[in-house]
Parts: structure tokens; C-alpha cells; sequence
């Protein structure tokens, strides 16, 4: 399988996945300003959306968007218990989190990264950012992770995206229960293969 990816950006949800599955995998890196990959050739070519994640599997078939990546390679590990068994209303806990974190955490965040966007509507963002990580922090009470003990595809995307937090000025370490799950979470082997093939730690 190759992963196309950007370092720190949320492609670095399924690259953790994969670390943690144990699959074989190639990092191929994608330049989302150039739209270039790094033998010249054209982004769009391999993918029309022109932004990462993009999984391409063996087979040559790929697959966009981060939280169907992550529990396609949950499946092919079920030993792993990366995700819970489908038609469970575990599995559907999972796509709850994996949906909440794309709409209300990671689209919330495109504001904060625009350089045009002016400093007001930053202001706004933030706290509603800040809301929502409240919440989240609260739902983390007790719990080592989104889903209880075991750790899920689920806590891979809100790591990657409570990562930008201090990117973008926004103090997310005030709340407790995230900011242990963030150090517990970071602290995994597989996240700190992901973050150094990526150029994010030493």
C-alpha cells in the first residue's frame, strides 16, 4: 500500500494507523501547494480532490478521506482492535467519533490556517474550537481513551488534530483529561515512528 501524505497534516491520522497495524506500507509525499509529488509529477493525476490522505492500495485501487482510510486498514487487521466489529453499535460509537472529529474539530480548524481569513472571524473560531474540546475533554473523564482502554482509529484522528492547537493559538492545555490523553497518545511507539518519519520530532 502506499499512503500519500503531508507532513503534520491529517494524513498523519491513517499514517499512525498503519504504523499501529503493523501492514507494510510506502510514505509517498505530496506537496499541497505545488501540487507536485516529489518526482515532479501531478498531485491531481492520482488525486482529483487534491488533498491528502490518499491510500493506494496493491491493486492499484484508491481510497480518499481519512476516517473511511483509517477503518478500511482497521479491517484488515481485526486482531489489532483498531476498530470495533462492524454492525456493532461499538463500530457505530467509532464512526460517531471519526464524524464529530471531522465536522466540529478538523473543519473547524480551516479558518485558523487561512492567512487571509481576518483576525475576528479567528476569533470566533477559536471558541468555538474551544467549546467543542471542552466537551471532548469531559467525554475523556475516566477513560484512556475515546473508546474506554483500548485504543481505536478514533484516538489517532483527535491526536492529529488536537496537535495543530498550538500551531494556531488556541491553549488546549488547560484541560486536563485532554491533555493527558494527548501525552498517552503520544507516547505510543506507532505515533512516534508516524511523527519522526514525518519530520515532526527528532
Amino acid at each position: 500500500m502506499k499512503l500519500y501524505y503531508t507532513p503534520g497534516a491529517c494524513s498523519m491520522s491513517p499514517h499512525i494507523v498503519l504504523c499501529e497495524s503493523g501492514l507494510p506500507f510506502e510514505l509517498v509525499p505530496a506537496n499541497l501547494k505545488t501540487h507536485q509529488l516529489a518526482d515532479g509529477s501531478d498531485f491531481y493525476a492520482v488525486s482529483p480532490k487534491g488533498y491528502v490522505p490518499l491510500l493506494e492500495l496493491d491493486n492499484g485501487e484508491r481510497l480518499s478521506e481519512g476516517p473511511a482510510i483509517v477503518q478500511y486498514i482497521a479491517d484488515q487487521v481485526p486482531a489489532k482492535q483498531l476498530a470495533p466489529a462492524n454492525g456493532t453499535m461499538a463500530r457505530y460509537h467509532l464512526q460517531e467519533w471519526l464524524n464529530f472529529t471531522t465536522s466540529e474539530l478538523h473543519k473547524g480548524f480551516s479558518v485558523l490556517f487561512n492567512p487571509v481569513m481576518p483576525e475576528e472571524a479567528k476569533a470566533l473560531a477559536r471558541t468555538r474550537l474551544m467549546l467543542r474540546f471542552t466537551w471532548v475533554n469531559g467525554q475523556l473523564e475516566g477513560k484512556q481513551y475515546l473508546m474506554g482502554d483500548t485504543f481505536s482509529v478514533a484516538d489517532a484522528y483527535l491526536f492529529t488534530v488536537g496537535n495543530w492547537a498550538g500551531h494556531v493559538a488556541l491553549d488546549i492545555t488547560g484541560l486536563p483529561h485532554l491533555a493527558a490523553f494527548m501525552a498517552r497518545v503520544a507516547a505510543r511507539p506507532a505515533v512516534q515512528s508516524a511523527m519522526k518519519a514525518e519530520g515532526l520530532i527528532k
